[in-house]
C-alpha cells in the first residue's frame, strides 16, 4: 500500500514592505508581525491534528488496541500542535513583475501589516526598479515598484548540490572559498535559482571592500529554491563560459609574479628588531606588516621610516595589541601614523601614553599611497609611480641619544660657520660677507624662495617648483603631484576617514545631555561610540563605547566556562568534547560529535575497540583493550615515530626493554583492566595514536610547564592546554592565544 504524502504547513498573506531601512537585516532574513507567528502555530496546530487523524485506524469502541492508538495520537498532537517546521521558510512574490525569491526568518518584531527585508530580497523582489509612468495594482505615482508582496510559507527540501557561476573574471578561489562557506552559514537559510549571491570578502591590495558576485545556477534536488541549514551541501564553481574560464587563469598567473615575498611584490613584513632595521619593499596600495613584541617600556620609543627613493607616498602606521584593539593598522583604522609627504616618516611614542599601558606589542604597518587617478604629465612617470615596489628601510629604537645630538645640531645651524659670515635673505645659507652682493645678484637671478612661508627654495622654472603645493585648508605642502593627491584623499575626502565627516558634533558642550552625563562622555564620543565594530572574539557587531563591557563579559565567560575533559588514552592529544576555535569546550558534542562511550575515550581512541555485541558490564570490552595491549607490546603498532612505553616500537625509541614477553606484559597492565572493572576513570589507558595526535599531546604537556609561575599568572591546566592546540590544529602560537581568550589560569580557579 502506497503512503500518502505528508501535508506540509499552509499559510499566505499580503504585507507591505516597511519604509524603514533594514541594513542589519543579513543574507536572506526577514521580520515579520507578531501576528504571524500566532497564524503560523494555529495553522501547525490544524496540520498536526490532521495527521494525527490521518494516521489512526479505524475506531472500535471495543478493541483496546485502538483506543490505546487514539490515547497515543492525542498525546502526539498536544506536543506537536505548539511546534513550528525547523527551519521556518517562505517564499515571497512581487505581485507587480512577478518576481519569486525564498526567505528565511530573523524574527516577529515588525510593525503590524508589515514584513521588513534585507538588502538582498528587496533587489531579487526587484522593489526599487523603475516602472515607468504605470499606475497599476499597488504602484505608487510615482512609478516605484509596488510596496506590497504575497507571503507563503514554504518548506523546502534539504540541498545536497549547487552550482555557481561567477559574474565576472579573475574570481581566485584561494580568496573567497572560506569566505563563501562563512557568508553563507551565518547569512542564509535558503538559496534561489537565478537570484544573485554578493558575498563581501576584505579589503584588495588597495584597501577597498570586495564583493564577489556569483549566479546560482541549478540544484540538486531540481527545485526552484533549497534549504542550506543542516544540510551537506556540495558547491561546484563553473565560469560563465570559456573567455571568462582563459581570463581568470590569465589574471590568477598575473597574480602568482607580484606575491608577496617575491622580487615585483611587497616583502613579508615579520617581527621588528630594536638593534636591526629593516629594508625591503612595498608595492602601490599594499601593506608589509611588522611586530614589535617587546622594548623597553620606560623609555620613549621611536618608530622611523626611511624611504630609498625619496618617494614621499610611503606611510608608516602604527597601532597597539590589546585586549580591545587586534587589528593590524590601516588607512582607515589606526592610532599612531605619519603620512605626512615626506620620505622620512617618524612616530614617537612616550613612556606615559595610555594606549601603551596594557599593550601586549605593536602592529607596525608600512604602506604605499596608490592614487585612484594619476594624471599623465611629463613630471610623473605614471607606469613606474603606479606599478614599480617602494623601496624602504624601517628601525625601532629608544631616541634618547640621537635627540640630545639632533638638538646639538640645531643649535649650531643657526650659529654662522665663521664670524665674518652672514645669511642670505633668499636662500638662507651662510656666505662671506665679502662676496654677498655678488651672490644675492646670481641668486635672486636664479632662485626662488617659495612665496608661502614654508622655506624651501627652488630654482626658477624647475620642474620641482612646478609640482611644489601648499593645501588651501591646511599647512601641509609637498613637491609632487603624488603627495598632493595623497594629501587630498586622505586629509579633504568626500565623506571617508574624517570623524568630523561621519559623527555630527550634537548637542550644547556647556550643557551636555542626560546620557553624556551618565557615560562620562561628551555628546559628540557619546555619538561616536555609537559606531560599530566586530568583536575580535566572538565576531559580533557590537558598539564601541560598549566594547569594554561586551569584552567583560567574555572576560566572565571565561572563568565559568567547562573544562576541556582529555582523552583517557595518554598519548592522544584530543578532548572528549572536541573543543572549537571559539572557545566552546563541548562544540563536538553540540554537533552529534561527541566519544560515544562512557570509560574516557576520544571517538578516534575507542574506534579500533567499537563493536555493535550488548555488552552492559564492559567485559568484553575489557577483553579488546588486553588485546590491544598485548598485540603492541609484542608485535608493536608498525609506526616508525611511536613513543608510547607500552609499544615494542615505542619502547625502542624511549631506549627501553623492548623485548617483551607474554608473561613480562600481563602484570604491566593488569592495574588499568582493574582500574576498568571498578570504574576508575582516573586510570589512564596507553594507545598507540597518529604523529599528529601524539605531537600534540607533547606539546601540551610543554605549554602547561612553561606556563607556569607568577609570569604567567600562574599558568594554565594540561587539560585546557590540550584543548587550546587541538582547536588550533597544532599552532603553539595560535594556542597561546587561544588559552589567553579562553581559559582560566590555574590563580583563577583557586579563587
Amino acid at each position: 500500500m502506497t503512503a500518502l504524502p505528508q501535508p506540509s504547513l499552509k499559510w499566505s498573506a499580503q504585507l507591505t514592505v516597511s519604509s524603514a531601512t533594514h541594513k542589519t537585516l543579513p543574507g536572506d532574513k526577514l521580520n515579520l508581525p507578531q501576528s504571524v507567528l500566532e497564524q503560523l502555530l494555529s495553522a501547525s496546530s490544524n496540520l498536526a491534528a490532521e495527521n494525527a487523524r490521518r494516521n489512526l485506524p479505524s475506531y472500535d469502541p471495543y478493541n483496546s488496541a485502538t483506543y490505546s492508538a487514539y490515547r497515543q495520537a492525542e498525546s502526539q498532537y498536544q506536543d506537536a500542535r505548539q511546534q513550528l517546521p525547523y527551519p521556518l521558510t517562505f517564499r515571497l512574490v512581487n505581485p507587480v513583475n512577478g518576481r519569486v525569491v525564498h526567505a528565511g526568518i530573523r524574527e516577529f518584531s515588525a510593525d503590524e501589516g508589515e514584513i521588513e527585508l534585507s538588502s538582498f530580497l528587496e533587489e531579487a523582489l526587484g522593489l526599487h526598479e523603475k516602472e515607468g509612468t504605470k499606475t497599476m495594482g499597488n504602484v505608487e505615482s510615482n512609478g516605484t515598484a509596488a510596496t506590497s508582496i504575497t507571503v507563503h510559507a514554504k518548506e523546502l527540501s534539504k540541498g545536497t548540490f549547487v552550482k555557481l557561476r561567477p559574474l565576472e573574471a579573475g574570481y581566485d578561489p584561494e580568496d573567497w572559498k572560506a569566505i563563501l562557506e562563512q557568508h553563507l552559514r551565518q547569512n542564509y537559510t535558503t538559496l534561489t535559482n537565478g537570484e544573485v549571491l554578493i558575498v563581501s570578502g576584505g579589503r584588495d591590495a588597495h584597501g577597498r571592500k570586495e564583493e564577489y558576485r556569483f549566479l546560482i545556477d541549478g540544484f540538486k534536488p531540481e527545485t526552484d529554491g533549497i534549504c542550506i541549514v543542516d544540510t551537506d551541501l556540495e558547491v561546484d564553481i563553473e565560469a560563465l563560459n570559456e573567455e571568462q574560464a582563459r581570463e581568470t587563469l590569465q589574471r590568477i598567473a598575473q597574480k602568482t609574479t607580484a606575491t608577496p615575498g617575491s622580487d615585483q611584490g611587497s616583502s613579508l613584513g615579520g617581527d621588528l628588531d630594536l638593534f636591526i632595521a629593516q629594508e625591503a619593499q612595498v608595492l602601490p596600495g599594499e601593506y608589509v606588516d611588522y611586530q614589535l613584541s617587546s622594548w623597553n617600556r620606560a623609555q620613549p620609543l621611536e618608530i622611523e621610516l626611511s624611504s630609498a627613493d625619496e618617494d614621499e607616498d610611503v606611510d608608516l602606521l602604527v597601532n597597539p595589541l590589546s585586549a580591545t584593539q587586534r587589528s593590524r593598522p590601516r588607512l582607515d583604522e589606526y592610532m599612531f601614523a605619519d603620512l605626512e609627504g615626506r620620505p622620512r616618516k617618524r612616530v614617537r611614542l612616550e613612556s606615559s601614553n595610555v594606549e601603551l599601558e596594557n599593550a601586549e606589542a605593536l602592529y607596525v604597518s608600512v604602506h604605499a599611497f596608490a592614487p585612484t587617478e594619476v594624471q599623465a604629465n611629463d613630471n610623473i612617470d605614471t607606469d613606474h609611480s603606479s606599478t614599480a615596489p617602494r623601496r624602504f628601510t624601517l628601525r625601532a629604537r629608544h631616541p634618547e641619544a640621537d635627540t640630545k645630538a639632533e638638538a646639538t645640531a640645531a643649535q649650531i645651524s643657526e650659529v654662522p660657520p665663521n664670524p665674518d659670515d652672514v645669511q642670505c635673505k633668499n636662500c638662507q645659507q651662510w656666505v662671506p660677507k665679502r662676496t654677498l652682493m655678488l651672490h644675492e645678484n646670481f641668486c635672486l637671478r636664479n632662485n626662488l624662495l617659495c612665496p608661502d612661508g614654508c622655506g624651501q627654495v627652488f630654482k626658477k622654472r624647475s620642474p620641482e617648483y612646478d609640482s611644489h603645493w601648499h593645501c588651501p585648508h591646511d599647512a601641509a605642502f609637498g613637491n609632487t603631484t603624488l603627495s598632493h593627491q595623497k594629501h587630498d584623499f586622505l586629509n579633504h575626502p568626500p565623506e571617508v576617514f574624517r570623524c568630523s565627516e561621519c559623527v555630527p558634533q550634537e548637542g550644547d558642550p556647556d550643557v551636555p545631555n542626560a546620557e553624556a552625563l551618565l557615560s562620562g562622555m561628551t555628546p559628540h564620543e557619546l555619538a561616536d561610540g555609537a559606531r560599530t565594530t566586530e568583536c575580535h572574539m566572538c565576531n559580533k557587531i557590537v558598539r564601541l563605547r560598549d566594547m569594554e563591557t561586551h569584552l567583560k563579559s567574555h572576560d566572565l565567560d571565561r572563568l565559568a566556562r567547562p573544562p576541556p575533559i582529555p582523552c583517557r588514552n595518554m598519548n592522544c592529544g584530543r578532548t572528549l568534547d572536541v573543543c572549537s576555535k571559539t572557545g566552546d569546550t563541548r562544540a563536538g558534542t553540540r554537533m552529534g560529535q561527541g566519544p560515544g562511550n562512557d570509560i574516557g575515550l576520544c571517538s578516534v581512541c575507542f574506534g579500533p575497540l567499537y563493536v555493535s555485541m550488548y555488552d552492559p558490564d564492559n567485559k568484553a570490552l575489557r577483553r579488546r583493550i588486553e588485546r590491544r595491549y598485548l598485540q603492541q607490546l609484542l608485535t608493536s603498532c608498525g609506526k616508525a615515530f611511536c613513543k608510547n612505553e607500552f609499544c615494542k616500537t615505542g619502547r625502542k625509541n624511549l631506549e627501553l626493554n623492548a623485548n617483551i614477553t607474554t608473561k613480562d606484559a600481563l602484570p604491566m597492565i593488569k592495574p588499568f583492566l582493574d582500574g576498568l572493572a571498578n570504574g576508575r576513570m582516573a586510570t589512564p589507558l596507553h594507545f598507540c595514536v597518529n604523529d599528529a595526535s601524539q605531537n600534540r599531546r607533547k606539546l601540551a604537556e610543554l605549554l602547561a610547564a612553561e606556563s607556569g609561575g607568577p609570569a604567567n599568572n600562574g599558568g594554565y591546566n594540561l587539560e585546557w592546554c590540550i584543548g587550546a592546540l587541538e582547536a588550533e590544529s597544532g599552532d603553539l602560537d595560535a594556542a597561546g592565544q587561544w588559552l589567553k581568550d579562553w581559559a582560566p589560569t590555574r590563580m583563577e580557579q583557586e579563587r
